[in-house]
């Protein structure tokens, strides 16, 4: 995940609504909209959002890393100056709408400020400081959420991690229960920063939050729909497969009473709090003979004497082979790299640029393990992303869209491979898996991401629901369920009542953060990462690529990263990859062995759900 001091859907530095500045006092006036007027307009929001984002950055960041009542008051300070800010430059920005002869760069900031917001308040009286003091309290209440098993009692990086590498159906589902539990407490407040969001939408010219966050990809919100519909559409089939594999393993493994032959598969059996991604897992339904891939990284870095902070330096490694500068000094002295012992903190891994330049950092309870190994390449990506774009104008300092964002990270973790172990010094030539070991790497792979896909899509249709009023707080758990099975093809190890809020329990709903940049992101990073592996003249199978060490495939990546917001996405895809449409087809190409041998072992089963 990515935190970007910017007006974007962070609970972190949530935009919206109207402080006065005295650099718009010209604007507030019922002044001529003129091209000049407009240039003007955006020179100076730009200044302004520079300085009030790196403050409530600041604020931001001691909250997520010291959680106390003082922390929370002075986020909700700072995050409601931000919220006001924003939404007054939109409402200002939607203004110069039908003004002629604006400069390209000037029209597309204007339509981001008016389009970009990711919880916007209505401009009356008190809505800006109801809205963030709704917003703190929901991440709050989710990073102070506890967990047990056997009794107990856990915080919620300790349950993730155990979601892992527990067997006893009993264990997962009493942490499973008890963790979701922590959404109850949440829906209400949920619901009503959903009606004020929704008001402050429809100040801005939208029916809702969700139309409104449609609207940011450079094409209509329903156009938007049906692209990443297509897209999942394109992947559903190989889903379908790993669906039908993996609950023939799981259900041989635990027996009819735990999971059953057919249907849908039980949520705390995939070895992810979520079950949005299944690796944790791939003990259970490994292949035989090929299911070894002839390592363990976890083990690896553990015999490598690997530290966290080792593990983040490795990560800076990959980038610096490419060419691109180190990390700045004030990375290493400012980022939260392992858990403190001493306080509540917001564990979720994030990066973040707080004074929008290079006060680059990381935010991890970073642990000596594969899957903190492979997230500390991608929050990196996230850092490096923020620092090329970094002279653009401050409403370009973002990504291409915020797929993007998330698949630059992703792009450089698929370059985990044996190969960039072997050249990292962590991986013997020796023990490098030979062909017969790809269907292994292969499953190992789509247990994340292909495993990932539908959830990645239903958490913001779902959220669309409650924006749209089809989804209604009476009915916020039901439709929550019944997504998750139609989508998913999962169900809860426990009945859920009407008075639950299991949507809470996952991050990204109490901290308002969109989600549908992650599916974006699986889809995109196998799009790059196919375009580097031909960069560097790869000639193996997909998946076995490393462009570690290849400085032309840097530099082709960084002159798309330096183009930030600044052109529609298509032309930043087509800079790198020299296609302008997103497409699953380079996925299908990478998995393409695993989906024939999938519908072989699966002959016979009775797929779906």
């Amino acid at each position: 995940m990515k935190i970007l001091a910017k007006f974007g859907a962070s609970a972190l530095a949530l935009g919206a609504a109207l402080s006065a500045a005295p650099a718009y006092a010209d604007h507030h006036q019922e002044a001529a909209r003129t091209a000049e007027a407009a240039d003007a307009f955006v020179a100076a929001a730009n200044e302004e959002m520079a300085r009030l984002f790196h403050i409530s950055a600041q604020a931001a960041w001691v909250n997520s890393t010291y959680i106390t009542p003082d922390t929370d008051a002075l986020n909700t300070y700072f995050g409601t100056l931000v919220t006001e800010m924003v939404v007054r430059l939109a409402n200002e920005a939607a203004q110069f709408a039908e003004v002629e002869g604006l400069d390209y760069a000037t029209d597309r900031q204007l339509n981001q400020l008016r389009s970009q917001i990711g919880l916007p308040a209505p401009t009356r009286d008190g809505a800006a400081a109801e809205l963030n003091q709704l917003a703190t309290a929901l991440s709050t209440a989710y990073s102070t959420g506890r967990a047990t098993m056997n009794g107990e009692t856990i915080n919620g990086n300790e349950a993730e991690a155990r979601m892992g590498t527990v067997r006893d159906p009993a264990a997962l589902a009493e942490m499973w229960t008890t963790w979701h539990n922590n959404g109850a407490a949440m829906r209400d407040n949920y619901a009503r920063l959903a009606e004020i969001a929704n008001e402050g939408a429809q100040e801005l010219g939208y029916d809702n939050v969700g139309d409104l966050w449609r609207s940011g990809y450079d094409m209509t919100p329903d156009e938007f729909a049906a692209m990443t519909e297509r897209l999942w559409n394109e992947t559903r089939p190989l889903y379908e497969q790993l669906h039908c594999y993996v609950r023939a393993e799981l259900n041989e493994e635990y027996g009819d009473e735990v999971q059953a032959e057919t249907g849908p598969i039980r949520a705390d059996l995939l070895g992810n709090m979520w079950a949005q991604e299944w690796g944790n897992i791939y003990d259970i339904v490994a292949p035989e003979g090929a299911g070894d891939v002839g390592y363990d990284l976890t083990e690896l870095l553990e015999q490598a004497n690997y530290t966290p902070e080792q593990i983040v330096r490795t990560g800076e490694g990959f980038f610096s082979s490419l060419g691109f500068a180190p990390l700045p000094e004030t990375f290493w002295e400012r980022s939260m790299i392992t858990e403190p012992r001493d306080r509540d903190v917001v564990c979720h891994a994030s990066a973040w640029d707080l004074d929008n330049v290079d006060d680059l950092r990381i935010k991890m309870c970073t642990r000596v393990n594969a899957d903190d190994f492979v997230t500390v390449h991608h929050e990196l990506g996230h850092n490096y992303y923020q620092r090329a774009y970094n002279e653009q104008p401050m409403i370009f300092r973002n990504s291409a869209n915020d797929g993007f964002h998330e698949a630059i990270g992703d792009t450089i973790a698929l370059s985990v491979t044996p190969e960039y172990l072997v050249q990292i010094g962590l991986l013997e030539e020796s023990q490098v898996p030979g062909p017969d070991r790809d269907i292994g790497l292969l499953l190992r792979q789509a247990m994340d991401k292909v495993a990932f896909l539908p959830f990645g899509l239903l958490i913001d249709r779902y959220r669309w629901g409650i924006y749209d009023g089809s989804i209604t707080p009476e009915n916020y758990e039901s439709a929550w369920n019944e997504m998750r099975l139609n989508y998913q093809g999962i169900t809860p190890p426990v009945e859920r009542g009407a008075d639950q809020f299991d949507a809470g329990a996952k991050y990204h709903v109490p901290n308002n953060v969109s989600y549908t940049r992650y599916f974006l992101a699986r889809i995109l990073q196998f799009q790059f990462y196919q375009a580097a592996c031909e960069q560097s003249g790869w000639e193996g199978p997909l998946h076995r690529c490393s462009f570690y060490g290849n400085e032309e495939v840097g530099a082709r990546l960084n002159a798309m990263l330096e183009m930030g917001a600044s052109r529609p996405w298509p032309e930043a895809l087509e800079a790198f990859t020299g296609t302008p449409e997103m497409s699953a087809e380079p996925m299908l190409a990478y998995f393409e062995p695993l989906q024939t041998w999938l519908e072989e072992q699966n002959e016979g089963r009775e797929c779906g759900w």
